[in-house]
Protein backbone atom coordinates (compact mmCIF):
# COMPACT_ATOMS: atom_id res chain seq x y z
CA UNK A 1 0.00 0.00 0.00
CA UNK A 2 1.37 3.72 -0.73
CA UNK A 3 -0.13 7.23 0.28
CA UNK A 4 -2.99 8.73 -1.79
CA UNK A 5 -6.14 10.23 -1.90
CA UNK A 6 -7.77 9.50 1.33
CA UNK A 7 -11.09 9.83 -0.02
CA UNK A 8 -12.96 7.39 1.91
CA UNK A 9 -12.24 8.43 5.46
CA UNK A 10 -14.51 6.68 8.10
CA UNK A 11 -16.34 4.55 5.24
CA UNK A 12 -17.12 1.36 6.00
CA UNK A 13 -17.20 -0.97 2.34
CA UNK A 14 -17.83 -4.55 1.52
CA UNK A 15 -16.11 -6.29 -1.35
CA UNK A 16 -17.20 -9.61 -1.81
CA UNK A 17 -15.02 -12.52 -3.58
CA UNK A 18 -12.17 -10.22 -2.36
CA UNK A 19 -10.23 -13.20 -1.53
CA UNK A 20 -7.87 -12.66 -4.39
CA UNK A 21 -7.59 -11.29 -7.86
CA UNK A 22 -10.09 -8.31 -8.50
CA UNK A 23 -11.96 -8.19 -5.07
CA UNK A 24 -8.61 -8.39 -3.28
CA UNK A 25 -7.06 -5.41 -5.36
CA UNK A 26 -10.07 -3.47 -5.21
CA UNK A 27 -10.03 -3.77 -1.05
CA UNK A 28 -6.44 -2.79 -0.62
CA UNK A 29 -7.10 0.24 -3.14
CA UNK A 30 -10.16 1.26 -0.85
CA UNK A 31 -8.11 0.49 2.25
CA UNK A 32 -5.51 2.72 1.50
CA UNK A 33 -7.69 5.32 0.18
CA UNK A 34 -9.22 5.25 3.81
CA UNK A 35 -12.17 2.99 3.66
CA UNK A 36 -12.45 0.53 6.44
CA UNK A 37 -13.06 -2.54 4.31
CA UNK A 38 -15.00 -6.04 5.21
CA UNK A 39 -13.20 -8.52 3.18
CA UNK A 40 -15.79 -11.30 1.83
CA UNK A 41 -14.92 -15.09 0.78
CA UNK A 42 -15.84 -18.40 1.23
CA UNK A 43 -13.45 -19.46 3.49
CA UNK A 44 -11.03 -18.21 6.29
CA UNK A 45 -7.99 -18.98 4.23
CA UNK A 46 -9.03 -16.56 1.25
CA UNK A 47 -10.03 -13.86 3.83
CA UNK A 48 -7.16 -13.37 6.61
CA UNK A 49 -4.06 -13.11 4.41
CA UNK A 50 -6.11 -10.63 2.67
CA UNK A 51 -6.81 -8.42 6.04
CA UNK A 52 -3.87 -9.20 8.02
CA UNK A 53 -1.70 -7.83 4.68
CA UNK A 54 -4.11 -4.78 4.79
CA UNK A 55 -3.86 -4.20 8.82
CA UNK A 56 0.18 -4.69 8.31
CA UNK A 57 0.47 -1.90 5.64
CA UNK A 58 -1.41 0.48 7.83
CA UNK A 59 -4.92 -0.03 6.69
CA UNK A 60 -8.25 -1.10 8.61
CA UNK A 61 -9.99 -4.22 7.40
CA UNK A 62 -11.84 -7.09 8.78
CA UNK A 63 -13.07 -10.82 7.91
CA UNK A 64 -16.43 -11.33 6.73
CA UNK A 65 -16.37 -15.27 6.06
CA UNK A 66 -19.48 -16.02 4.48
CA UNK A 67 -20.83 -18.43 1.24
CA UNK A 68 -22.81 -15.68 -0.68
CA UNK A 69 -24.43 -18.14 -2.84
CA UNK A 70 -27.83 -17.74 -1.37
CA UNK A 71 -29.65 -14.94 -0.31
CA UNK A 72 -29.52 -16.18 3.57
CA UNK A 73 -25.18 -15.83 2.58
CA UNK A 74 -25.28 -12.80 1.11
CA UNK A 75 -27.68 -10.62 3.51
CA UNK A 76 -25.84 -12.35 6.48
CA UNK A 77 -22.11 -10.75 5.23
CA UNK A 78 -23.89 -7.20 4.53
CA UNK A 79 -25.15 -7.43 7.83
CA UNK A 80 -22.11 -8.28 9.67
CA UNK A 81 -20.54 -5.78 7.69
CA UNK A 82 -22.76 -2.79 8.28
CA UNK A 83 -22.52 -4.19 12.45
CA UNK A 84 -19.08 -3.76 12.85
CA UNK A 85 -18.96 -0.42 12.33
CA UNK A 86 -22.37 0.51 12.27
CA UNK A 87 -22.52 1.96 9.17
CA UNK A 88 -22.50 0.98 5.29
CA UNK A 89 -21.30 3.21 2.55
CA UNK A 90 -20.04 1.13 -0.39
CA UNK A 91 -21.00 -2.53 -1.58
CA UNK A 92 -18.92 -3.99 -4.22
CA UNK A 93 -20.56 -7.07 -6.27
CA UNK A 94 -17.36 -8.70 -7.20
CA UNK A 95 -17.65 -12.59 -6.34
CA UNK A 96 -18.14 -14.69 -9.32
CA UNK A 97 -17.69 -18.24 -9.83
CA UNK A 98 -17.07 -19.22 -14.04
CA UNK A 99 -17.11 -22.25 -15.83
CA UNK A 100 -16.98 -22.47 -19.93
CA UNK A 101 -19.21 -24.93 -21.51
CA UNK A 102 -20.28 -25.11 -25.03
CA UNK A 103 -24.33 -24.52 -25.62
CA UNK A 104 -24.71 -28.54 -26.21
CA UNK A 105 -22.45 -29.22 -22.64
CA UNK A 106 -24.01 -26.91 -20.33
CA UNK A 107 -25.07 -29.02 -16.79
CA UNK A 108 -27.66 -27.90 -14.76
CA UNK A 109 -25.50 -27.92 -11.47
CA UNK A 110 -22.90 -25.52 -13.01
CA UNK A 111 -25.40 -22.88 -14.08
CA UNK A 112 -26.87 -22.91 -11.00
CA UNK A 113 -24.00 -21.91 -9.27
CA UNK A 114 -22.83 -19.67 -11.43
CA UNK A 115 -26.32 -17.77 -11.12
CA UNK A 116 -25.98 -18.31 -7.37
CA UNK A 117 -22.64 -16.43 -7.17
CA UNK A 118 -22.33 -14.39 -9.68
CA UNK A 119 -26.06 -13.19 -10.87
CA UNK A 120 -28.65 -13.65 -7.71
CA UNK A 121 -25.89 -12.81 -4.83
CA UNK A 122 -25.91 -9.04 -6.88
CA UNK A 123 -29.38 -8.53 -6.14
CA UNK A 124 -29.86 -9.95 -2.88
CA UNK A 125 -26.58 -7.79 -1.70
CA UNK A 126 -28.21 -4.90 -3.56
CA UNK A 127 -31.58 -5.73 -1.48
CA UNK A 128 -29.55 -5.81 1.91
CA UNK A 129 -27.12 -3.24 1.19
CA UNK A 130 -30.15 -0.46 0.40
CA UNK A 131 -32.20 -1.43 3.19
CA UNK A 132 -28.97 -0.79 6.18
CA UNK A 133 -27.76 2.37 4.12
CA UNK A 134 -28.27 5.64 5.34
CA UNK A 135 -31.14 7.28 3.64
CA UNK A 136 -29.66 10.72 4.22
CA UNK A 137 -25.84 9.63 3.45
CA UNK A 138 -26.76 7.73 0.79
CA UNK A 139 -23.81 5.00 -0.80
CA UNK A 140 -22.08 3.50 -3.99
CA UNK A 141 -22.89 0.01 -5.11
CA UNK A 142 -20.86 -1.38 -7.71
CA UNK A 143 -21.37 -4.43 -9.43
CA UNK A 144 -18.46 -6.28 -11.94
CA UNK A 145 -19.82 -7.15 -15.02
CA UNK A 146 -17.89 -8.03 -18.08
CA UNK A 147 -16.99 -6.97 -21.54
CA UNK A 148 -18.77 -10.24 -22.10
CA UNK A 149 -21.74 -8.67 -21.45
CA UNK A 150 -21.16 -6.55 -25.01
CA UNK A 151 -19.46 -9.01 -26.54
CA UNK A 152 -19.57 -12.03 -26.46
CA UNK A 153 -17.07 -15.48 -27.44
CA UNK A 154 -17.57 -19.37 -27.63
CA UNK A 155 -18.19 -21.35 -24.68
CA UNK A 156 -19.35 -18.59 -23.29
CA UNK A 157 -23.91 -18.33 -23.18
CA UNK A 158 -23.81 -18.62 -19.50
CA UNK A 159 -20.76 -16.19 -18.41
CA UNK A 160 -21.76 -13.99 -20.85
CA UNK A 161 -25.72 -13.89 -19.65
CA UNK A 162 -24.96 -13.26 -16.10
CA UNK A 163 -22.78 -10.30 -17.27
CA UNK A 164 -25.35 -9.24 -19.63
CA UNK A 165 -28.04 -9.50 -16.88
CA UNK A 166 -25.99 -7.52 -14.21
CA UNK A 167 -26.08 -4.60 -16.43
CA UNK A 168 -30.05 -4.79 -16.28
CA UNK A 169 -29.94 -5.05 -12.87
CA UNK A 170 -27.49 -2.26 -12.13
CA UNK A 171 -29.93 0.12 -14.37
CA UNK A 172 -32.53 -0.89 -12.69
CA UNK A 173 -31.61 -0.59 -9.43
CA UNK A 174 -30.28 2.79 -9.82
CA UNK A 175 -33.72 3.91 -11.12
CA UNK A 176 -34.91 2.53 -8.11
CA UNK A 177 -32.72 3.66 -5.30
CA UNK A 178 -32.01 6.84 -6.56
CA UNK A 179 -34.16 8.90 -4.57
CA UNK A 180 -32.24 7.36 -1.84
CA UNK A 181 -29.28 8.70 -2.88
CA UNK A 182 -27.75 5.12 -3.27
CA UNK A 183 -25.98 5.08 -6.55
CA UNK A 184 -25.34 2.11 -8.40
CA UNK A 185 -22.92 1.50 -11.41
CA UNK A 186 -20.87 -1.10 -13.02
CA UNK A 187 -17.70 -2.24 -14.48
CA UNK A 188 -16.79 -4.05 -17.65
CA UNK A 189 -13.57 -5.58 -17.76
CA UNK A 190 -12.08 -7.80 -19.92
CA UNK A 191 -9.30 -10.41 -19.79
CA UNK A 192 -6.92 -9.64 -17.18
CA UNK A 193 -4.56 -11.85 -15.50
CA UNK A 194 -5.52 -13.38 -11.88
CA UNK A 195 -5.63 -16.77 -9.87
CA UNK A 196 -9.16 -17.41 -10.86
CA UNK A 197 -8.63 -17.06 -14.72
CA UNK A 198 -5.06 -18.70 -14.85
CA UNK A 199 -7.14 -21.92 -16.36
CA UNK A 200 -8.45 -20.43 -19.43
CA UNK A 201 -5.36 -18.35 -20.15
CA UNK A 202 -1.97 -19.64 -21.66
CA UNK A 203 1.02 -17.40 -22.98
CA UNK A 204 -0.72 -17.55 -27.24
CA UNK A 205 -3.58 -16.25 -25.95
CA UNK A 206 -2.29 -13.39 -23.86
CA UNK A 207 -0.28 -12.31 -26.51
CA UNK A 208 -2.76 -12.22 -29.09
CA UNK A 209 -5.39 -10.67 -27.07
CA UNK A 210 -2.87 -7.53 -26.45
CA UNK A 211 -1.81 -7.63 -30.03
CA UNK A 212 -5.48 -6.86 -30.79
CA UNK A 213 -5.93 -3.98 -27.84
CA UNK A 214 -5.28 -0.35 -28.66
CA UNK A 215 -3.52 0.14 -25.37
CA UNK A 216 -0.98 -3.02 -26.51
CA UNK A 217 -1.16 -4.71 -23.15
CA UNK A 218 -4.07 -7.16 -21.32
CA UNK A 219 -5.59 -5.27 -18.26
CA UNK A 220 -4.56 -5.66 -14.62
CA UNK A 221 -6.30 -6.21 -11.32
CA UNK A 222 -5.31 -2.89 -10.33
CA UNK A 223 -6.53 -1.14 -13.50
CA UNK A 224 -9.82 -2.57 -12.64
CA UNK A 225 -9.78 -2.03 -9.32
CA UNK A 226 -9.13 2.05 -9.82
CA UNK A 227 -11.82 2.16 -11.83
CA UNK A 228 -14.07 0.44 -9.17
CA UNK A 229 -12.99 2.67 -6.83
CA UNK A 230 -13.83 5.75 -8.73
CA UNK A 231 -17.76 4.61 -9.10
CA UNK A 232 -17.36 4.36 -5.60
CA UNK A 233 -16.22 7.92 -4.56
CA UNK A 234 -17.74 11.09 -4.32
CA UNK A 235 -15.54 12.00 -7.56
CA UNK A 236 -18.55 10.41 -9.27
CA UNK A 237 -21.32 11.67 -6.99
CA UNK A 238 -23.33 12.25 -10.45
CA UNK A 239 -22.44 9.23 -12.01
CA UNK A 240 -25.51 6.38 -11.84
CA UNK A 241 -27.18 3.88 -14.06
CA UNK A 242 -23.44 3.55 -15.89
CA UNK A 243 -21.35 0.87 -17.09
CA UNK A 244 -17.44 1.82 -17.26
CA UNK A 245 -15.52 -0.67 -19.91
CA UNK A 246 -12.07 -1.35 -18.48
CA UNK A 247 -10.46 -3.00 -21.49
CA UNK A 248 -7.70 -0.79 -23.24
CA UNK A 249 -10.40 0.30 -26.12
CA UNK A 250 -10.34 -3.83 -27.39
CA UNK A 251 -14.20 -4.21 -27.30
CA UNK A 252 -15.51 -1.44 -29.44
CA UNK A 253 -12.26 -1.38 -32.10
CA UNK A 254 -11.40 -3.90 -34.92
CA UNK A 255 -7.37 -4.23 -34.76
Amino acid sequence: MHATLRDFEGKVALVTGAGNGIGKETAFQLAVRGAIVGVNDLKPEFVLPVVEAIVQSGGQAFAVIQNIASREGITAAVEQAHQKHGRLDILINNAAWVRYQSLPDILPETMDRMLDVGFKSVIWGMQAASNLMDPIRGGAIVNVASTAALRSAPNSVVYSGIKAGILGVTRAAAAELGSRHIRVNAVCPSAVPTEGTQRNRNAERDAQRAAHTPLGRLGTVEDIAKGICFLASDQANFMTAQAMVLDGGVTFTNL
